[in-house]
């Protein structure tokens, strides 16, 4: 059981996981920012767009009386219209990020290699070397 218990130890305290850790945490406050966006921002700029039309309501009842299935395919367009300005918000976000970093991160130019003796200077110095012989 120790042994147990030690190897569970080192497998929190290793970086990785504390990195990941630190990633669902920030993701999921970044995921209230960017939900935040498209609900209070984004959907009552396109709802004015489009009518206010509410996707929400569009249902197909399959069956008759109590045992009736209810499909609520509005509910389901609403959640792929929801995704799609989420993914759209996510994706320009990380693009100026990446952008903003890329400018910090631009490696210096590599220094030029020295230059060596010329084909004309080696070709040269071997005709001194077979002339001394």
């Amino acid at each position: 059981m120790a042994n147990f218990i030690q190897e569970f130890k080192d497998f929190a305290m290793r970086g990785n996981v504390m990195d990941m850790a630190v990633g669902v945490i920030i993701g999921g406050a970044f995921g209230k920012i960017i939900t935040s966006l498209v609900d209070d921002v984004l959907m009552p700029a396109i709802g004015m767009l489009t009518g206010n039309v509410d996707f929400t309501n569009l249902v197909c009842k399959i069956g008759d009386g109590e045992e009736a299935a209810v499909l609520k395919y509005g509910q389901f367009i609403q959640n792929i219209v929801d995704f799609l300005i989420v993914a759209l918000c996510i994706f320009c976000v990380v693009k100026a990020i990446n952008a903003a970093t890329k400018k910090k991160e631009e490696p210096a130019p590599e220094p030029e290699a020295p230059a060596g003796p010329t084909q004309e200077e080696l070709l040269a110095e071997i005709r001194d070397l077979l002339a001394k012989k």
